[in-house]
């Protein structure tokens, strides 16, 4: 990923707590027998790892897990957040093109294959993450028979990252006046309107 400095983030915590709110990850594997290997699947911070390099717990079916050789070799998570379209016009000034504002983070390191126990460990783990929403959430053990039954086509695993990379291209090169009519834009209901991706270009703004 090109990374340059304006829109480099290196804050832990930033980073730690982008990876908890931007679950649904992309795994890039590449493998002797089948070249590069791609799956979608959420991704968890390990919260017993807080001092240690960021950590990512996840799960996906035994056949994918063996398709990306897991553990064997090292590994890329992707996480990206709010992201989309900027429209020249909402500059309000010229000369300016299209370009697209984003977040991501590249997760690199070596997964470690979790035991059946560990696995199922996860598996609730995750389903805790997204069910604390509700008033009244749901919990695995509500099926669990069920649960361990088909938790054994399921392989878990533990990445600690080697290597985090984070950017957020959110309009930092421009004045803050430029920035104030992009988030408007963003917030309005035109096309192209985002008003995640607009939270996001104010939050980096007010970082030191």
């Amino acid at each position: 990923m090109l990374q340059q400095e304006i829109f480099r983030v290196a804050d832990p915590g930033w980073i730690r707590e982008f990876a908890r709110a931007h679950s649904w990850a992309t795994l890039i594997s590449h493998t002797a027998p089948r070249g590069l290997v791609v799956s979608h699947l959420p991704v968890l911070v390990d919260q017993d790892a807080a001092a240690a390099p960021l950590t990512l717990l996840g799960h996906l079916a035994r056949t994918d897990a063996e398709a990306h050789e897991l553990g064997f070799h090292d590994v890329v998570v992707v996480l990206q957040g709010p992201h989309g379209y900027i429209s020249p016009v909402w500059y309000g000034e010229a000369p300016h093109v299209p370009t697209w504002n984003f977040t991501v983070l590249h997760v690199h390191g070596r997964p470690e294959a979790l035991d059946p126990a560990d696995t199922y460990d996860v598996l609730s783990a995750t389903v805790d993450h997204f069910e604390n929403r509700f008033s009244e959430p749901w919990r695995l053990t509500q099926v669990e028979g069920y649960a361990r039954r088909i938790a054994a086509a399921v392989t878990g695993f533990r990445l600690s990252a080697t290597r985090v990379t984070a950017k957020a291209k959110l309009a930092q090169d421009e004045r803050d006046d430029v920035v104030h009519r992009l988030v408007k834009a963003l917030e309005s209901d035109q096309p192209h309107a985002n008003a995640e991706l607009a939270r996001a270009m104010s939050d980096i703004r007010r970082k030191p």
